[in-house]
């Protein structure tokens, strides 16, 4: 075999064992990192929102639906982050509580509950009334905290 052959050979095994190691499951750590990062984009686009609403910056009805968007797309993107064993037990840098992985099907409703209200949020907001738009935006709101109350410790 020459060395063309067994540098091919190398990269495809290589390529294997990547594919198995990511077929196993991120290590929690990544995982933690993960859902924080869907968090932060997910506050990013959402406060701006809640500024305009209260009036603490000018209303603009283009902004919101942008960001009412992203705030759509990470929603659909979250539950990704709460694999089995990447909880309070695994990670220390982790504000989920253990009751996530334990009450996974009321952690999943709610988390359907975002994802819709975050849907219905970017469709009001393509029409630029603020009024409609600030009611979806405390709906959509209410379903964080309901989130947040019962499966973060803060």
């Amino acid at each position: 075999m020459n060395k063309r052959h067994l540098g091919l050979a190398g990269g495809i095994l290589g390529l294997g064992l990547l594919t198995l190691v990511h077929a196993a499951g991120p290590r929690p750590e990544e995982a933690v990192e993960y859902r924080q990062s869907v968090y932060t984009v997910i506050k990013w686009h959402f406060s701006p929102i809640g500024a305009m609403i209260k009036g603490e910056i000018p209303f603009d009805a283009a902004a919101v639906s942008r960001h009412a968007q992203y705030v759509e797309m990470m929603s659909a993107a979250a539950l990704d982050g709460f694999p089995a064993g990447s909880g309070p037990d695994a990670v220390q840098d982790t504000d989920a509580k253990a009751n996530i992985w334990t009450n996974w099907d009321q952690f999943e409703s709610a988390m359907a509950e975002f994802h819709k209200e975050a849907v219905q949020l970017a469709e009001i907001a393509k029409g630029g009334d603020a009024g409609t738009i600030r009611a979806q935006f405390v709906k959509t709101a209410e379903t964080c905290k309901a989130c947040h109350r019962e499966f973060r410790a803060d």
